[in-house]
Order: structure tokens, then C-alpha cells, then sequence
């Protein structure tokens, strides 16, 4: 059972700071590009990306940039924007799932932010033999999964203290052999472009199919920033 407070939500200094606080990792991302761009390459298997509530394929581009340029074969969700569990995104989900899976031939990882991340572990739960795993970033799914099994592919939940939209605690998984929570300092909103998130994705996608091993975040030398040592599982 979950602790009585374990879903509460955010204070809401940390609500009204969301924006400024992503615009700020925004600009950190494209600062640390040069950086971020020399992570570990990938093999060319498919990333489906799904966007967060209300947004669209936009708001993952520089995400889907990155990947590709690292040498992913990344794809967004091409529903539109993400007004929730609606008809087409029920219909038109599994129906992008699995057309990614037969275009690469091979199973497809899928990344989520925020509710995207729930569809996405939605979709890996309903089509487990087409999915080669799942990476969540501020994604609420753990209310909704009381009482289910552990996920059939492993996944990662990223998460950080400092959201202020949804409750942190409501975004871990529960680990396992192949389930990890790794946390980073930043905002909701920022997730999707906060450069250490994007240092976790790259990271997990880059793994060779059929080896994966929880995250070993790397060193941490000299001084850090309040809540930058937190890479933990």
C-alpha cells in the first residue's frame, strides 16, 4: 500500500517557479550540446517519443534531434497534441507501435514524458514482445498501477524532487532486477530537455539489445550545485 501522503502534490512555490526553472534547462541543454552530443551511440533501433499532456511533437524535437544525431532511429508520437486517454490515442497508439516495429524490424523503445510516459508503459505492458523498453520522465503512473505487476521489459523512471506539477513520489517504479528510479534536479516542465535527464535517456538507449543494467551515474568530483549528487536509483 502507498503512504498516506505518498501522492500529495507539489508546494506551490515550486508550481509557480515551473516555467522560469524550465526555461533555464532549456538554455542548459543547448549550452551543454557540444557535451551531451558525444554520449554513448546507439545501434539505429526505433524510439517512439510521446509528449507530455497538452503538448505536441514539438515539445520533443530537440530530444528526437539529439537521438538521431547519436545514431537512434527516433520518431514522434504523430497524434496530434496529448489531450489525454482519447479515442485516437487509444486507437492510433498500438497502431504506431507496431508500424515502428515492422519499418525497423526490431522491438522499439519507448520514452514518455510525463503522461506520455504513462501511455508508454501502457503500451509496453498490452504489446511486451514489440517493446525493448521503457523510460519514463515525470510520469505519475504509480497511483494508476497499484496492485499490477512489474513492467515485462525493463524500464527507467526518471524523476525529480523539484516537481511541481505532479508528486514526485507518484513517478517511481517499483525496482527490480530490471526497474530503476534515478533521480536529477530540475523541474516538470524541464524534464524533457534538462541535460542530466537527457544524459539518463541517452544512456539507457544506448545499451546493447537483451544486456540491460541499471544506470552508474558518473563521478561526482569537485563542487555541485544543491541536489545535482542525486543520481540514485
Amino acid at each position: 500500500m502507498a503512504e498516506p501522503d505518498a501522492w500529495h502534490r507539489p508546494s506551490r512555490l515550486l508550481f509557480a517557479l515551473e516555467a522560469p526553472r524550465a526555461a533555464l534547462e532549456f538554455a542548459a541543454l543547448a549550452a551543454a550540446w557540444p557535451v551531451v552530443a558525444r554520449a554513448p551511440r546507439g545501434d539505429g533501433h526505433g524510439v517512439l517519443l510521446l509528449p507530455g499532456f497538452l503538448t505536441t511533437d514539438t515539445s520533443t524535437l530537440p530530444l528526437r534531434q539529439l537521438l538521431r544525431r547519436l545514431g537512434h532511429t527516433p520518431y514522434g508520437w504523430d497524434l496530434e497534441r496529448n489531450l489525454g486517454p482519447t479515442a485516437a490515442v487509444v486507437r492510433g497508439l498500438p497502431r504506431r507501435l507496431q508500424n515502428l516495429h515492422e519499418a525497423t524490424g526490431r522491438p522499439v523503445s519507448l520514452v514518455g514524458v510525463s503522461l506520455g510516459g504513462v501511455f508508454a508503459r501502457r503500451l509496453a505492458r498490452d504489446h511486451p514482445g514489440v517493446v525493448r523498453q521503457v523510460v519514463t520522465l515525470g510520469s505519475p503512473f504509480r497511483p494508476r498501477e497499484e496492485g499490477l505487476p512489474p513492467l515485462p521489459v525493463p524500464s527507467t523512471a526518471i524523476y525529480t524532487r523539484g516537481d511541481g506539477i505532479v508528486g514526485w513520489r507518484s513517478c517511481l517504479d517499483r525496482e527490480g532486477p530490471t526497474s530503476e528510479n534515478v533521480e536529477v534536479p530540475g523541474s516538470h516542465c524541464g524534464l524533457g530537455h534538462n541535460p542530466i535527464a537527457v544524459r539518463v535517456v541517452t544512456d539507457r538507449l544506448a545499451q546493447p539489445e537483451g544486456t540491460w543494467q541499471p544506470f552508474d551515474p558518473p563521478p561526482q568530483t569537485g563542487h555541485q550545485p544543491a541536489g545535482a549528487a542525486r543520481w540514485s536509483r
